[in-house]
């Protein structure tokens, strides 16, 4: 066994292990919200039964004592208030959000909230107060955009003959991928590599953001992860295998959809820790004082079918590194 494997395995049971759980959760009815600025995330997907999977570790099991409502803006972010009001009038009493703009709508609405994954830095975009007390009714999972680029950077390095411009590709009206851009950016330009800056602010400016790349070719592309982006992601994979560019995203969920490769925090992690923190709170803890957690776990995921289609190489040296290989 690797050793990363190892402490893969240890930090997942360490993670997956929950708090006893006390006769009181069988007592009442928990009333539970998921809000994503895409597709909504419910039991019946692989993303939403990892976050119902951990919830019944602890004692909540939808159907008895667990009541689950999901909503999804479906990449219409302007959504996002009403259907966190309908959420709001159902009942729920904590709700999990993914993305900047689904928290920020959370915020607005009062519900205590509990960060998955995808807000950039709370902090620099005054969702919270600080990581360590983030005051009002958000808590959950933090992003560390600078310190990933640098190890994104390389892996990219890996794959291609020469790095020396990268094209990032945000959605520029969300100001926490903004953020993450900017952050992403300033790593790049440190180390001597020029940016090709491609903000969109709707599906539409995708056609001038390839026509961009085709008459100015980067070397690679680093995609931040957005309601847009990711809804966009089938025509930015066909776009990057059309040019054979390399390109890394942040999630492993993308790679799985048919993205090259992916650095990131892990998702199911993410949403172990998720689970805990609801926990915490169906049982009286205020988000206000529940600090932000970093990720653990930082998976590497190669999709060698999307490489062969690309027509691009994938040497022994990363495949070595790689915690997920899709054949």
């Amino acid at each position: 066994m690797k050793r990363r494997d190892f402490l893969a395995l240890l930090g997942g049971a360490a993670l997956a292990t929950p708090n006893i759980a006390s006769a009181d959760t069988a007592d009442r009815v928990y009333r539970l919200g998921t809000i994503q600025p895409v597709v909504p995330l419910t039991a019946t997907d692989q993303l939403g039964k990892m976050l119902v999977d951990a919830l019944a570790q602890r004692g909540y099991v939808l159907g008895k004592n667990l009541v689950l409502e999901a909503r999804g803006a479906r990449g219409d972010v302007e959504k996002l208030p009403a259907l966190i009001d309908e959420l709001k009038a159902g009942g729920a009493e904590v709700l999990v959000s993914f993305g900047y703009a689904a928290t920020v709508a959370a915020k607005s609405a009062g519900i205590p909230t509990v960060v998955g994954w995808g807000v950039g830095d709370p902090v620099e975009t005054h969702l919270i107060e600080s990581l360590t007390h983030p005051g009002g009714n958000i808590t959950g999972i933090s992003d560390v955009a600078a310190e990933l680029t640098t190890k994104r950077l390389q892996l990219l390095e890996e794959i291609t003959p020469r790095l020396d411009k990268v094209a990032m590709l945000w959605n520029e009206q969300d100001l926490g991928m903004t953020l993450r851009y900017e952050a992403s950016a300033k790593v790049a330009r440190d180390t001597g590599i020029t940016v090709q800056a491609l903000g969109v602010r709707k599906s539409g400016d995708l056609d001038q953001a390839f026509a961009a790349m085709t008459a100015d070719p980067p070397d690679a592309m680093l995609m931040v992860a957005d309601a847009l982006t990711i809804s966009s992601s089938q025509r930015i994979f066909e776009f990057a295998s059309s040019r054979r560019l390399p390109a890394i995203y942040e999630y492993d969920f993308l790679v799985r959809d048919g993205g090259l490769m992916s650095y990131g925090a892990d998702v199911g992690e993410s949403l172990v820790r998720a689970a805990a923190f609801v926990d915490r709170i169906f049982r009286g803890a205020k988000p206000a004082d529940l600090p932000f957690e970093r990720p653990v776990r930082y998976p590497l995921a190669v999709n060698l079918k999307a490489a062969r289609k690309a027509g691009l190489d994938v040497p022994p040296t990363l495949l070595a590194l790689a915690d997920e290989v899709i054949e």
